[in-house]
């Protein structure tokens, strides 16, 4: 939203759809009189005007020419005909049969009267609509404009509209499953919760400062035990974001290993599809590639890089040189060793270069390795003297690789709960809120008997004044500016 004098109610319309070529196409509209803008370009216009809400009208879009009206019957039964001979609608083209979703208010999304236009998914056809519409009295729809109506008309809090984002971004089952939680509720009744034990303590202390007993300190005047649970809640809500963050952003995994180590045949194996190339050759990976990989509903993006080696070759020590700024920068390093060839000092000087960096040590070819044991030969998968998670896999030929999502989700998800039914934060703007709600209750909780009960009551008001800002009832303009911006224009 960057329209500083907003008018309400103003018609607007958006393609509400990708522009594609698909099988249906919707066109949204919302705001005051837009039905009946709609039914000067509908061959039905009565049935379209004396729709219920929540009905769908068949019918035909159609284009007016130069103002001269003329008189065509489209229905195949006589009370159609006659219906569309009655209303001698204007005529020139017909755009497209499409069917008319009907939604009065405030019984709809945004709060207002509004329609929704299914047509067929051809890229002209949906723009024609569109332009139609424009030329009919609707304005163009900002982005986000209709969850920011149904936010102005008390149809949804901000938790519930950052959710609708948070939905249409979402790229596994679970960052969907918890995005569906808020737009639900879950965290707004999870606030509204907090703000209560809060509100509860300040009638207390308010009751205390007009019918003092003796002085106005804190000792014994009021029960903490209510602020005590608000502490304990928003303690929980602010460690969530790590975790909520991580599913929706999605976390950075970076494979990395020596050469001829299977960094590229672990990718594919992932993946489930050849991606890299794979060779016996040392230094046949020279860059790195990247894909989004979904480990048991974690969102990652899975980097496959260039084996770590001193090389002369100029090209081949760029790209190792870029595993090693792609390291860094990680959520979690898979590092892979060679069964076979086991540790070498390369392999430990990474690890201790990398301990503020959660990583798991994978035994790759661990086939092989089982092969020797049988043999009479000696395994080297596990190391006992060190700390780091590890796990044994074969990417050759699949074995291991469940175990190996596991430690990835584990460790991933370790700063936070990883339950889809759990209440969290969806974003940055909601855990900044929460902190400072946080703070403000722990001081309050702080304060010595030299304190009035005058400042414990100014704590508990800007926690309020904080928790307002994450649902929404006390948020300044260029922060509902920052929100709705990032929306599509037809949400």
């Amino acid at each position: 939203m960057t329209n500083l004098k907003y008018t309400p109610e103003e018609p607007i319309a958006a393609i509400a759809t990708a522009l594609a070529p698909a099988a249906l196409g919707i066109v949204r509209c919302s705001g005051k009189n837009s039905i009946e803008l709609l039914s000067k370009v509908f061959s039905r216009p009565k049935a379209l005007l004396e729709a219920p809400g929540n009905t769908i009208v068949y019918g035909w879009i159609l284009q007016t020419e130069n103002g001269k009206r003329k008189t065509e019957s489209f229905g195949s039964c006589e009370s159609e005909q006659n219906q569309l001979s009655t209303f001698n609608f204007q005529l020139s083209t017909r755009i497209d049969e499409v069917l008319v979703s009907v939604f009065r208010g405030p019984k709809s999304f945004t709060g207002e009267d509004m329609v929704e236009i299914s047509c067929h998914g051809g890229v002209h056809v949906v723009q024609t609509i569109y332009n139609l519409l424009l030329n009919s009295g609707f304005r163009a729809a900002e982005r986000g404009e209709f969850t920011f109506r149904a936010y102005i008309n008390g149809k949804a809090d901000l938790t519930k509209a950052e959710a609708v984002r948070e939905i249409i971004d979402s790229k596994t089952d679970a960052s969907q499953s918890r995005a569906a939680g808020r737009l639900a509720g879950n965290l707004y009744e999870t606030i509204d919760g907090v703000k209560k034990h809060i509100i509860d303590t300040l009638a207390a202390i308010e009751v205390e400062i007009e019918y003092p007993e003796d002085e106005e300190t804190i000792a014994d005047s009021f029960d903490s035990s209510e602020l005590k649970k608000a502490e304990s809640v928003l303690e929980e809500l602010a460690l969530s974001w790590k975790s909520e963050k991580i599913y929706q952003d999605g976390a950075r995994v970076v494979l990395c290993g020596r050469t001829n180590a299977g960094k590229s045949s672990l990718f594919n194996a992932l993946l489930k599809e050849d991606r890299a190339i794979v060779s016996d050759i040392e230094g046949t990976t020279r860059d790195f590639i990247e894909s989004w990989i979904d480990f048991s509903g974690i969102p990652a993006r899975l980097f496959d890089t260039a084996g770590l080696r001193k090389t002369s070759d100029v090209i081949e020590a760029v790209g190792v040189e870029r595993t090693k700024d792609l390291s860094e920068e990680a959520d979690l390093i898979l590092y892979l060793v060679d069964s076979k060839s086991g540790l070498s000092e390369d392999d430990q000087s990474f690890i201790k270069q990398h301990t503020e960096i959660p990583l798991i040590l994978v035994w790759n070819k661990c086939d092989v390795v089982a092969e020797n044991v049988q043999n009479g030969g000696k395994s080297s998968l596990i190391d006992s003297s060190l700390t780091i998670p590890q796990v044994s896999i074969s990417a050759k030929k699949g074995i291991g690789l469940g175990d190996l999502s596991e430690a990835v989700c584990a460790s991933l998800s370790s700063s936070g709960s990883s339950e889809r039914s759990s209440t969290g934060l969806g974003s940055e703007r909601q855990k900044v809120s929460v902190e400072r709600a946080l703070e403000c209750v722990r001081h309050a909780l702080s304060l010595s008997d030299d304190y009035a009960l005058d400042a414990v009551v100014q704590d508990l008001e800007d926690s309020l004044d904080a928790l307002g800002e994450v649902t929404g009832d006390v948020t300044p303009d260029d922060v509902l500016g920052s929100i709705f911006a990032n929306f599509c224009v037809g949400k």
